[in-house]
């Protein structure tokens, strides 16, 4: 059966994994369709996806004749769309309070940490990877430190980043932990953000949306 919505992904992608859990805590099925962003100069550079996706990045999702770019704006539109499952409380405060949470991680730290930037870093601006790891880490402490500090004076927490289910907070946390792993950050200072990437990982919504279970991961 062919699905209604196709997403174009990467698998190490924090954008596009932030999509897939979305789509996964709304139980909608879609068609991951891959976009390499570093075989052959980046597949996002080809003319095809660049005619859906102008600015050449992941994710994109295409909903029979409806293009969506943006991961936030994606998964707002499918919030809207599927209210039953949604990812932003009904409260106008409460919805606030989880999109500032969500939008720390998607505008204060993964820009300034992505593939485009970290290449500029080493290529253009010539630093050694020592140098682009510790920009890198500063980002996240930086922006770690703010969300644990916010969580911790909040009376709105619980289990996730706003009471006791997954928001779109959490959605836009786990893969950004992720990455902060993977740059081998050192994350002992925010127990309150590891103790919730924890339980996400008790979920199989998060599980089946790791990069290491798509189907173009690599090793």
């Amino acid at each position: 059966m062919t699905c209604a919505m196709k997403l174009y992904t990467y698998w190490r992608s924090s954008s596009a994994y932030r999509v897939r859990i979305a789509l996964n805590l709304q139980g909608l099925d879609y068609e991951p369709v891959p976009v390499h962003l570093v075989r052959d100069g980046g597949e996002q550079h080809l003319a095809d996806y660049r005619a859906l996706n102008p600015m050449g990045l992941v994710p994109t999702l295409v909903d029979g004749d409806k293009v969506i770019t943006e991961s936030l704006a994606i998964i707002e539109y499918l919030d809207e769309c599927h209210p039953a499952k949604t990812l932003l409380p009904a409260d106008p405060y409460a919805r606030a309070r989880v999109r500032s949470i969500a939008l720390t991680v998607a505008c204060g730290i993964q820009p300034l940490n992505n593939l485009n930037v970290l290449s500029y870093i080493t290529g253009i601006l010539g630093a050694d990877e020592s140098a682009k790891d510790g920009w890198y880490r500063h980002w996240i402490d930086r922006g770690f430190a703010a969300l644990e500090k916010t969580l911790a004076a909040s009376s709105d927490a619980g289990k996730f980043c706003y009471g006791d289910r997954p928001t779109l907070a959490d959605v836009c946390l786990v893969p950004q932990v992720y990455n902060a792993v993977r740059f081998q950050c050192n994350l002992s200072g925010y127990p309150l953000l590891m103790g919730i990437h924890h339980r996400c990982q008790e979920l199989e919504a998060f599980v089946d949306a790791a990069p290491e279970n798509q189907p173009d991961a690599e090793s």
